[in-house]
């Protein structure tokens, strides 16, 4: 289908996570607004609650958002995640895939990162987005949609 530019961004575990490494398996890239939140933090403990099927489907999960590693680092372990969190500070990555919108939080407008979720097949080619989701049973439809592939 879709085909995304290569991409290096920072990774927990004191890694890089690079893009056209992740061939070879299904992969999940996952963003969400912010750390420690209520709907980012449902969204993560789901993606945490069914890693081993992902894992059972030669698939891979990477969560990005515009925090930097400290936080990301900090969730992870409050989480238990099983997966790496990548930093996209700059927002090099989120403008890639176009998911920095105009969001409406408390009446002001705010630039802010839409909810959206990236399937890659294991010869790194994208076969399925996902934008504006909502945290709820996201994960479970995430893992539908690996399973079938």
């Amino acid at each position: 289908m879709t085909t995304i530019t290569d991409f290096t961004l920072p990774s927990t575990g004191d890694k890089t996570f690079r893009l056209s490494t992740a061939i070879g398996k299904k992969l999940v890239v996952y963003f969400y607004p912010k750390d420690d939140t209520p709907g980012c933090t449902v969204e993560g403990s789901d993606f945490r609650d069914l890693y081993a099927q992902f894992q059972a489907s030669n698939c891979d999960i990477v969560g990005v958002s515009r925090d930097d590693m400290k936080s990301h680092e900090k969730f992870k372990a409050k989480l238990g995640l099983p997966f790496e969190l990548l930093s996209d500070t700059d927002e090099t990555v989120c403008e890639l895939f176009g998911v920095m919108k105009l969001k409406n939080m408390y009446g002001k407008e705010v630039r802010g990162v839409e909810r959206s979720t990236f399937i890659f097949d294991a010869e790194g080619k994208l076969v399925q987005e996902m934008r504006g989701v909502k945290s709820a049973d996201h994960a479970q439809a995430v893992l539908g949609t690996v399973q079938s592939l």
